[in-house]
């Protein structure tokens, strides 16, 4: 059962051979997956497991990208980063009010990346279901600054 699943995540049915450990990475984050929401990926590793997972279950992919990658009428938000400031930002029109989002990136730090896409989902009245992230660091309380946002992560440190 495991394995099909593992060979379903991607279309290339040769590819749980080729990288057995990026598919069964990708067939955890479906098990944990809520039904009927939109995944978000984060600028830029969250690319590589987005867009698998929105494909699997047939369903938008909603990407928030650093500042001035996007195209079109785009809403920012800023976080704090050790040594000073970045932002990201989110198309205005790709989400509609009341749509739920799970929210996926690889890893969960401090909180700030992830804290500032769920304020961007939620300015353009999205309902963020949960965040998934591969590995979470719990020493750095990054899940402090998410509030009330479930988190799931596969591994954590």
């Amino acid at each position: 059962m495991f394995i099909e699943t593992v060979r379903k995540c991607v279309p290339s049915r040769n590819c749980w051979k080729r990288s057995y450990s990026w598919c069964a990475t990708v067939s955890n984050l479906i098990l944990t997956f809520p039904s009927r929401a939109s995944c978000s990926g984060l600028d830029a590793r969250g690319f590589l497991f987005g867009p698998s997972l929105a494909q699997r279950f047939g369903i938008g992919f909603v990407p928030v990208r650093k500042k001035g990658k996007l195209p079109g009428p785009t809403l920012s938000a800023s976080y704090s980063l050790e040594y000073g400031q970045a932002s990201v930002e989110l198309q205005s029109d790709v989400v509609q009010a009341n749509q739920k989002v799970v929210i996926v990136d690889d890893l969960l730090a401090t909180g700030g990346t992830l804290s500032a896409a769920c304020e961007l989902l939620k300015k353009v009245g999205a309902d963020i279901l949960e965040c998934l992230v591969v590995i979470e660091i719990k020493a750095l309380n990054g899940i402090k600054k998410l509030n009330s946002v479930p988190v799931h992560s596969l591994v954590e440190y």
